[in-house]
């Protein structure tokens, strides 16, 4: 074999890897991209438990993302949550949230992820979260998280009717 020929059977399939999101060892890849994207939201959770405002708010993507909180009122892009969640993060009493269990899902091309965790949480008691996450250069950001408070099926019918009288008055 020639070694121009050795050159295009090595570097083809590497530019196809390139083109297409995959790379060399793909399994490892996904394993080390998993990571750091729970590196990450461990980091967020960590700057909202410490009241630090700019480096909770790095973490997500723009401030086009989405935070949806448990109140059915609170589904805010960042631009509007920040100015929410100030006064909070000025005090020193931003939110506690610690993840307990979390599974982390990417997309084919490993530029988008998902996730979904339970929490334990001091006011909300157990808690879900879930969201997105993309790709940005090297790092990954949030583009959209959803707040949950877990209920268990034992007292739903309680809640709903909690729910309902609390909506009509």
């Amino acid at each position: 074999m020639t070694q121009k020929r050795i050159t295009y059977i090595v570097i083809i399939p590497l530019l196809v890897m390139l083109m297409t999101g995959c790379s060399a060892g793909d399994d490892q890849s996904r394993k080390v991209q998993k990571k750091a994207i729970n590196t990450i939201l461990d980091d967020w959770h960590l700057a909202a438990s410490e009241a630090n405002f700019e480096r909770y708010f790095m973490h997500f993507a723009s401030d086009n993302s989405i935070f949806m909180g448990t109140d059915a009122t609170e589904r805010w892009t960042v631009a509007e949550f920040k100015p929410w969640a100030k006064p909070y993060f000025d005090e020193g009493k931003a939110w506690d949230f610690t993840p307990v269990e979390r599974h982390v899902y990417l997309s084919d091309n490993g530029q988008t992820a998902w996730f979904d965790e339970s929490l334990n949480t001091p006011n909300l008691g157990p808690a879900r979260g879930s969201g997105v996450l993309v790709k940005k250069a090297e790092s990954w950001k949030i583009a959209h998280y959803n707040l949950s408070i877990s209920i268990p099926n034992a007292i739903v019918d309680t809640v709903v009717k909690q729910v309902d009288e609390a909506l009509s008055e």
